[in-house]
């Protein structure tokens, strides 16, 4: 609707996690850096971030960075038992006709593994919204498969990606097993002010459109309103578009931010 009057391609602030417009903040940089280190080194890594600080678009910038050296199993809904679990990964990583036990499933996905290993391809298992498992047996699974091993080093590679609480959850004892296979950690904290502000450039110039569509002061409102996180500010810039558009105004102040800012507040 908006977008020939701004001359953009594309949305901008789309709700979708497209890689291509991940902005590298510091931040996210050095996360990609250790889940590609992690990948690398076939160690497991543990992720984590606030709602909407963008783990899911860096998990899928991820993908696209491993694009034909590593075999990837994404589970975006981890509300598994851990045969169901097992299951779900034997399909992702190709197996035909999964087996209908555990110990079947298990010899299967092992044999992908050994033969992911040969053809020199990487298998890595992501797991978004891991926050949700809802089993401590599940995780035991997933640590058990790390025990399918070469002499110098691991067949798999995982990746935890969840929301803080994450965190809190595998620090009780029962986790500690678990734990002690976590090679690295990272935590993806908001954008200061001037992140902000290089987001929503970058954002525009990706869509199309020039850095100059939000003026300084709409901004500021911008980053007050969502504390740096890029899920916010995608929520409040996209209606902010909206309503410039709706008036006529090829730039945006902080009137129109404030006014979209109290409609949001307002849900």
């Amino acid at each position: 609707m908006y977008r020939e009057f701004f001359q953009l391609k594309e949305r901008p602030f789309s709700k979708t996690p497209d890689p291509l417009y991940l902005y590298p903040s510091r931040t996210h940089k050095e996360a990609l850096a250790r889940l590609l280190y992690a990948v690398e080194e076939r160690e497991m890594i543990l992720l984590t971030g606030d709602i909407g600080c963008g783990k899911t678009t860096l998990s899928r910038a991820l993908i696209d960075e491993l694009d034909g050296i590593a075999k990837v199993a994404l589970l975006t809904n981890p509300r598994l038992s851990p045969l169901e679990f097992l299951y779900s990964l034997a399909v992702k990583f190709g197996v035909a006709e999964p087996a209908q036990d555990r110990l079947g499933l298990l010899e299967q996905i092992e044999q992908v593994l050994y033969r992911l290993f040969r053809s020199g391809c990487v298998p890595v298992l992501i797991v978004d919204e891991a926050h949700l498992i809802p089993h401590r047996d599940t995780f035991e699974e997933i640590r058990l498969l790390t025990n399918f091993q070469l002499d110098d080093g691991n067949l798999l590679s995982v990746i935890f990606i969840g929301q803080p609480e994450l965190r809190q959850r595998l620090a009780h004892p029962v986790y500690e097993p678990l734990r002690q296979r976590i090679g690295l950690q990272f935590n993806i904290g908001p954008l200061n002010l001037e992140e902000t502000r290089a987001y929503i450039c970058h954002r525009l110039r990706c869509a199309g459109g020039t850095a100059d569509i939000f003026l300084d002061p709409a901004v500021v409102e911008l980053h007050r309103f969502s504390d740096g996180v890029p899920r916010r500010i995608n929520q409040a810039a996209s209606l902010a578009l909206l309503e410039a558009f709706g008036r006529g105004e090829p730039q945006i102040g902080s009137g129109i931010i404030k006014e979209v800012v109290a409609e949001l507040s307002g849900i």
